[in-house]
């Protein structure tokens, strides 16, 4: 476990809450959970423990902490294992203690956020693993679930990732297509520059080594190097002798991580992150 990871702060509830209400509302549809209130009396009360399936790293206690509450603040929630934690099979995560009827109705939004949020996570940590001594840092992009963003990238943080940006406001990336509509790499430059803030940076994808020459002439904080083979991110490299930041970026799995970070590119962002990791399994039971 990373001090770092556990460090990194809970979403704040302005932003958690939204997502959680409209979650909840969704399951709850017009009449709300028939079959507890059907088979469960009022003042029925449990004991659930969460934990996972399989070792995983844990991101997400703050959303549930949040659907607990506005299901109902009855429930108790005694938390065990914190988020950026590794855990084992079996591990106690937490344990629920409150109306069965509330604890129910929660379950499943609960285990939704927990099991994708802890599955973002353990994937980052695993291809964060593979760049173990090597300088380049591992990055996710803005491929991700809709809605879902500022908790799918924290997620990344929490598995030993960083962010790439957080939305079209942040910083400036041209892309192919900015470029087609401007003209040349060189004019878009010169618009970015015209009406960038002082806190803002300009990011630019290239995807060939003549696009980067031109680049070069008056180059941006950062450059994107899409779809390049492993020779054509060495030049590119040494082309740039570290006059701004290098991401290699483009259909990059964990088998190609390590060598691509060998290259000596800065960055490496990996879309897979947030699009494809594949849940953490975590299962709510009852405690003996």
């Amino acid at each position: 476990m990373s001090l770092l990871n556990r460090d990194i702060a809970p979403l704040p509830n302005i932003l958690l809450d939204p997502i959680v209400i409209a979650a909840l509302a969704e399951d709850l549809g017009r009449g709300g959970d028939i079959t507890s209130d059907a088979l469960i009396d009022a003042d029925h009360i449990s004991r659930l423990q969460l934990r996972p399936r399989r070792p995983g790293v844990l991101a997400g206690m703050d959303v549930l902490a949040r659907v607990l509450y506005h299901v109902d603040t009855r429930i108790h929630l005694e938390v065990h294992r914190h988020d950026g934690e590794h855990l084992q099979t079996l591990d106690p995560i937490a344990t629920l203690e409150g109306p069965t009827r509330s604890l129910l109705t929660a379950e499943r939004t609960a285990l939704n956020f927990l099991t994708r949020l802890s599955g973002i996570a353990t994937l980052t940590r695993t291809m964060v693993d593979q760049l173990e001594d090597c300088t380049a840092r591992l990055a996710c992009t803005r491929k991700t679930t809709p809605g879902l963003r500022a908790l799918e990238k924290r997620a990344v943080r929490l598995g030993g990732g960083i962010n790439h940006r957080l939305g079209l406001d942040d910083a400036m990336l041209i892309k192919d297509n900015h470029i087609a509509a401007v003209g040349s790499i060189t004019h878009a430059l010169a618009r970015a520059r015209a009406q960038l803030g002082h806190l803002r940076m300009i990011e630019l994808e290239v995807d060939t080594l003549e696009q980067l020459e031109e680049a070069l002439v008056t180059p941006p904080h950062a450059i994107l190097l899409d779809n390049m083979g492993l020779e054509d991110l060495r030049h590119a490299v040494t082309m740039t002798q570290g006059r701004c930041l290098l991401t290699a970026s483009g259909g990059i799995d964990a088998q190609r991580l390590r060598e691509i970070a060998d290259t000596g590119v800065d960055l490496i962002a990996v879309g897979a992150l947030t699009h494809s990791a594949p849940q953490l399994d975590i299962g709510l039971d009852a405690t003996g």
